[in-house]
């Protein structure tokens, strides 16, 4: 057994006797359910921990994690997970978190092939596509990079907007937000986009799904 393996198995049982010391209690309340009020779509990079980011306790973020936190509706994975925190968990608010310095976007910039992610790359490269113009305006590199993730997520919002799912439950009245924030990897902090949708209202009319 490696020295890391071993490690990570004595580190849980390290954490369960401190949860267990500040709460004897703590692992049987969470066995009884949960009621997140928060669905997290991230990015899959190991530096972007959602719960840890926002201070939050298990049971409190519902997360699905891809490369640069698409959105793609044939995506089954992803439908399965928003419709189980919108139509069961019934979560308040869905978080698009993306970060500077993402793998996924920058590998969309560029055309060296990955292997099977390239599948997964044009999806990105779409959205590179829809904002060509501007972004290729940009003459920093480093610039045009972080103007790219956050036009990602905030596409990923209106795509999320779009799907039934989100559109059913507004339909329904349910109080659900839709926010895109980007982390930034060299500072800790996030910062909202200002994309914060909680009505098909808010997209253009040939989105807004008739039930």
């Amino acid at each position: 057994m490696s020295d890391f393996y071993k490690k990570i198995l004595d580190n849980n049982k390290e954490w369960v006797e401190n949860a267990l010391a500040k709460d004897p209690n703590f692992f049987a309340d969470l066995a009884k359910g949960q009621t997140p009020p928060l669905l997290w779509i991230g990015c899959s990079d190991s530096r972007v921990p959602a719960n840890e980011i926002i201070g939050a306790k298990p049971g409190e973020v519902f997360v699905h994690r891809n490369i640069a936190n698409m959105v793609v509706h044939s995506d089954m994975n992803m439908l399965s997970v928003l419709d189980y925190a919108v139509n069961v968990l019934k979560v308040k608010h869905v978080i698009v978190c993306g970060h500077y310095g993402c793998g996924g976007i920058k590998a969309a910039m560029g055309n060296q092939s990955i292997g099977i992610i390239d599948n997964w790359i044009r999806h990105i490269k779409d959205v590179y596509r829809l904002h060509n113009k501007y972004l290729d305006s940009i003459e920093d590199e480093t610039e045009r990079f972080n103007t790219f993730v956050e036009i990602n997520i905030k596409e990923q919002v209106f795509d999320l907007s779009k799907t039934s799912i989100v559109q059913s439950a507004w339909k329904n009245g349910q109080d659900l937000s839709i926010h895109g924030w980007v982390y930034g990897l060299n500072s800790g902090f996030v910062t909202d986009l200002n994309v914060n949708i909680s009505s098909n209202l808010d997209l253009d009319e040939v989105f807004q799904l008739q039930f």
